[in-house]
């Protein structure tokens, strides 16, 4: 193992506040172990986009850049925990970008949901950038019984492997984790999540989000 191997090794052990610092002060490796270690975290928290129509790969990047906005602006002396302050910062870089596209009919991600429908996360929440500020506790308990109103009406639309691949993906699980979890081909999994797309497309462009 070469010295640059073992120093990334030793990384991989590291707390999250430890390889921020590291990674501010230039070391590429501390970077590199938190950007595999949080690009998890990424993908779960911009599937829900994607679902409501966004593009993935827009969307991944654009949860990426708000991941490396967190490395950059973390300061333990004034936030929560690292994992706290990326996920905030994750959050709002999605929300900015769809917000954006939603100005700009020739990107990517235009054919999101609009921005006055919330969005629903695997903790059948809603999420939003003024929901990462402060807010009225009403509004968030509004939001909260229309998430589930939301999901309730969706899964009544599903078969039972399309319920439990929703829910797998809202995790942030890869394709191939997916089908190793039900015993199914990638593809089958693949399937299934366009399925669901599908659905969730019919849903919120019939404005009913209750009823399925």
């Amino acid at each position: 193992m070469s010295v640059d191997q073992r120093q990334y090794a030793a990384y991989t052990g590291l707390p999250d506040e430890a390889l921020c610092a590291l990674a501010k002060a230039g070391e590429r490796d501390a970077e590199e172990v938190l950007v595999k270690r949080y690009h998890r975290l990424v993908r779960k928290l911009s599937r829900p986009y994607y679902l409501a129509g966004g593009d993935n790969d827009d969307l991944i990047q654009e949860g990426m850049i708000g991941l490396m906005h967190a490395v950059r602006e973390y300061d333990a002396g004034k936030a929560a925990g690292f994992r706290t302050f990326a996920e905030i910062c994750i959050r709002n870089q999605l929300y900015s970008a769809v917000r954006a596209a939603a100005r700009d009919k020739h990107s990517p991600l235009n054919q999101s949901v609009p921005l006055e429908i919330p969005f629903f996360d695997s903790h059948n929440s809603f999420f939003s950038a003024p929901a990462m500020a402060q807010v009225n506790p009403e509004d968030l308990v509004i939001g909260r019984e229309r998430a589930q109103a939301a999901l309730r009406g969706l899964r009544r639309q599903l078969s039972e492997f399309e319920a439990k691949i929703l829910g797998y993906y809202l995790d942030g699980l890869t394709t191939r984790e997916m089908a190793e979890a039900v015993s199914r081909s990638p593809k089958s999994v693949d399937n299934a999540v366009q399925r669901i797309r599908r659905k969730v497309a019919r849903q919120l462009h019939s404005g009913d989000l209750s009823n399925g």
